[in-house]
């Protein structure tokens, strides 16, 4: 029987919802799109992942950032020092007083490389820093403020202020984090070169891949004990803290796990867009990155996927056209969602298209159990012994 259960997974509802999505990405957008269009596309996917983590954080156990930019950004940055160093041979930086360095290095007047530099040349060590330096900052974090009861709109200040401390670092620091440009040119990953069509089109799918592994990690979580706690924290914490459960950790264990999922978008969008910038870690990207989650519905992390594109696809369709008026279009978007539908997309699908769904399923039923009626009576008259009269069928257990 335990083998089954993926299979009747799949054949649910919920698994009929992961299916198409994963229809959408992987074989109908492929197709329908041109390399360009699909390298966008892998650039709106990974806020998708900021967005499954505040899900988590923010629509489950109420604990809203509005600072995931800087898990997303120092994601970014670590694959960004990686690929810059592959960058920066000193074959390809002969021209400069210091070969072996990055430009905005020698630019500043940098002789060496600094030692926080050093063990970036590791692929290894990039993918570990990638999801782990996020998570320390946020274990620290979340340390200092939820040991504390520190919650609520101070919480959400404190992270929006840490978005805007670090911001002001990375630029202030330039000879050692490029400054207000960021860090650019990102040509090769491990000698591949990753401005080639191909290789968008491969790190897009590498992008899906990555994705759907953290929806399914978060809807182990949503599914377990652990997030059944989660909710209830949400509802009523100081009877799941009377209760006998360590709040604090539960929260610490969420608040790291979405900065993990916010550290992978951000190297994944490193690799497909080619560079990282302060821009994404500032207060604006992280306040996109919440209306992102709140317009899919922030108690769905399907739904947090879909307010992703669909955001970022009118973002860049709207500036195209009207580049000054974005900024008031997002926040007049992000009103519109609080007073209309708080439940976002995922809230107005739930209350208006699935209940058609469910009397179509049940009409159709009550079609098939009609037709097959005549069957039932004419073999009831033929094994009457086996005929179950409480269920107008016959017992599966008897037969």
């Amino acid at each position: 029987m335990k083998s089954s259960s993926p299979l009747k997974w799949f054949g649910s509802r919920e698994g009929l919802y992961y299916l198409a999505l994963a229809f959408l990405l992987a074989v109908i957008l492929p197709l329908v799109l041109d390399p360009f269009r699909l390298n966008m596309v892998g650039k709106y996917l990974t806020y998708a992942f900021v967005a499954i983590g505040l899900v988590m954080c923010w629509g489950k156990a109420g604990i809203l950032s509005l600072g995931q930019g800087v898990f997303f950004g120092l994601g970014g940055y670590c694959m960004a020092m990686f690929l810059k160093l592959e960058a920066s041979t000193p074959e390809a930086t002969a021209i400069q007083s210091t070969p072996g360095i990055p430009d905005f290095m020698d630019w500043n007047q940098l002789t060496e490389l600094p030692w926080f530099w050093e063990p970036f040349h590791s692929f290894s060590f990039t993918l570990i820093a990638v999801i782990g330096v996020p998570v320390l900052l946020a274990f620290v974090i979340g340390f200092a403020m939820f040991t504390r009861r520190v919650g609520g709109v101070y919480f959400a200040i404190i992270t929006q202020a840490i978005a805007a401390i670090l911001t002001i670092l990375i630029i202030g620091q330039q000879g050692y984090t490029g400054g207000v440009n960021g860090i650019t040119d990102l040509q090769t990953l491990k000698g591949w070169d990753i401005r080639t069509d191909e290789a968008r089109t491969a790190l897009y799918f590498v992008c899906v891949g990555m994705l759907f592994l953290c929806l399914f990690v978060a809807r182990l979580v949503q599914n377990r004990k652990l997030g059944r706690i989660l909710v209830a924290m949400n509802a009523q914490e100081m009877r799941v803290r009377f209760s006998g459960y360590d709040v604090a950790a539960f929260k610490i264990f969420v608040f790291c796990l979405a900065a993990a999922f916010a550290g992978i978008g951000g190297a994944m969008f490193t690799l497909i867009v080619g560079f990282m910038s302060p821009s994404f870690i500032g207060i604006v990207a992280s306040i996109e990155m919440v209306i992102f989650c709140a317009l899919g519905g922030r108690l769905s992390i399907l739904g947090a996927v879909y307010g992703a594109l669909l955001v970022n696809a009118a973002k860049s369709g709207f500036s195209e056209s009207f580049p000054e008026l974005w900024p008031f279009a997002m926040g007049a978007l992000f009103i519109g969602v609080v007073l209309a539908f708080p439940n976002g997309l995922a809230g107005l699908y739930r209350s208006y298209v699935m209940p058609l769904e469910d009397r179509l399923f049940k009409r159709g039923k009550a079609e098939a159990q009609t037709s097959a009626e005549p069957v039932a009576t004419t073999a009831s008259a033929e094994k009457t012994d086996d005929y179950d009269p409480m269920i107008n069928t016959y017992s599966p257990e008897k037969s």
